[in-house]
């Protein structure tokens, strides 16, 4: 799918120096994945604190090979 973005060019070659990428589309690309990877993590710590802990379950229980 051919998507055409008006991206600052300075940002692209930022985006360039520091991920050692080639080419521009690999650059947005991984720029991309990590902006989504970190939106995924905040919301993973955004559950801490919310989460009820049982003081009585067993990892290491489910572990086991039976």
């Amino acid at each position: 799918m051919a998507t055409n973005l008006a991206i600052d060019p300075a940002l692209i070659d930022r985006a360039l120096a520091v991920s050692g990428e080639k080419s521009k589309k690999a650059a947005v690309t991984k720029a991309l994945e990590e902006f989504i990877a970190r939106r995924e993590q905040r919301r993973l710590l955004e559950l801490f604190g919310r989460v009820d802990w049982n003081p009585d379950y067993d990892y290491k229980a489910q572990r086991s090979r039976r």
